[in-house]
């Protein structure tokens, strides 16, 4: 009989850095079809489909970088993104802005979301997670009935953006790599902040805020950062979705909706990673596109297959799909067998049972000091 060769297994360094390359190569590869998305897909309904998604994009990374890092859930995201596009719109037509010269205006919409978010966040970050929920959602509410009232946001009409001389054939293509940069810096900020004291500081206070706050943790402060910080990149491509569509108005900028597609977008995807906000937002919104041209799903029932949507994911897949998935494989990989290999017993085998009137524990290797 052949003698069979033992298996080398990889060592752990090697695995790493074999999962390093396998990351790096997969990030190449999806920024490629990303850059060459709208040069091979020039149909202006397809590149629409990449520049709302790419603005999901942004906005479930946005709200993740808050609620998915701190565990608490903003009903109220659209308060920031209504608000961005009002800013760009009142900005442009009082200062009699016209054509590119508008996306000046960007920055100064993204500070109107983080000087709204201070207040807000003062106010709502006081309460815990549940009550916090519902002061979003009356602050939402709030700023949709001023945009229904007040004189220099149009009413019911709202505002028109300013005219864009961009030849109809190529109008998406620029509005797409605008917000895939948007995209792309928003999952950058949230990879940043996750690797950061600071992102520790959020999860500390997610896994367990009064004992974060007894180990140091300001809290109130690092709470309110990066709830600043989410309130002014959704501004911004508030801003951005207001002038590639021409119009917002109270029931489109404060849009319920926009803020239970976040939640669904981020909890599918898989909720407090970095991926998973954009894997959820890539399938939500483009399938929400779909579902609206439809004529047999016309009225609410495109919502109604959300929700049901959304309900089958806590139910049976809580973590997301990327958590869930990366579990998977790893079980794979492992065949069933625990990836940690557990700690030996060192000393002579107990010749009998363990009992509480033993003379001493066995030292166990990991105990060994």
């Amino acid at each position: 009989m052949t003698p069979v060769s033992p298996v080398t297994p990889v060592s752990p360094v090697t695995s790493k850095r074999l999962g390093t390359t396998a990351k790096g190569g997969g990030l190449v590869l999806l920024a490629a079809i990303a850059v060459l998305f709208p040069q091979v897909l020039t149909n202006p309904s397809v590149t629409n489909y990449g520049v709302l998604a790419l603005i999901y994009v942004t906005c479930a990374s946005a709200w993740n970088i808050f609620s998915g890092n701190t565990g608490y859930i903003s009903i109220g995201q659209a308060v920031f993104y209504g608000s961005g596009a009002y800013a760009m719109g009142i900005a442009a037509r009082d200062w009699h802005m016209e054509g590119t010269a508008v996306f000046w205006l960007l920055p100064l919409c993204g500070a109107v979301g983080a000087i709204i978010a201070v207040p807000f966040g003062l106010i709502a970050l006081r309460v815990r997670r549940h009550t916090f929920i519902v002061i979003t959602i009356a602050v939402f509410f709030i700023f949709q009935l001023m945009a229904f009232n007040f004189w220099f946001t149009g009413g019911s009409s709202g505002l028109n953006s300013p005219f864009l001389s961009w030849p109809a054939a190529t109008y998406n293509t620029p509005f797409y790599y605008i917000a895939l940069a948007y995209a792309a810096g928003s999952v950058l900020i949230a990879w940043l902040v996750r690797r950061s004291r600071f992102g520790l500081q959020l999860r500390a206070i997610r896994d367990d805020e009064d004992r974060a706050r007894g180990l140091g943790v300001k809290a109130m402060r690092v709470k309110l950062g990066a709830f600043t910080i989410s309130g002014a990149i959704t501004a911004m491509i508030g801003a951005v979705w207001f002038y590639y569509l021409n119009q917002v108005e109270p029931q489109t900028g404060f849009n319920p909706l926009f803020d239970l597609a976040l939640v669904l977008m981020v909890f599918l995807g898989g909720y407090g990673s970095i991926s998973g906000p954009v894997l959820g937002a890539l399938i939500i919104e483009p399938l929400t596109l779909w579902l609206n041209t439809q004529p047999a799903l016309s009225g609410s029932v495109s919502e109604i297959m959300l929700g049901a949507v959304f309900l089958l994911v806590v139910l049976f897949m809580p973590r997301g799909i990327i958590p869930t998935g990366g579990e998977f494989i790893t079980k794979i990989r492992t065949r069933g067998r625990p990836a940690v290999i557990p700690a030996t017993t060192i000393g002579p085998a107990s010749s009998g049972p363990t009992t509480p009137f033993s003379s001493g524990p066995p030292v166990s290797s990991g105990g060994a000091r």
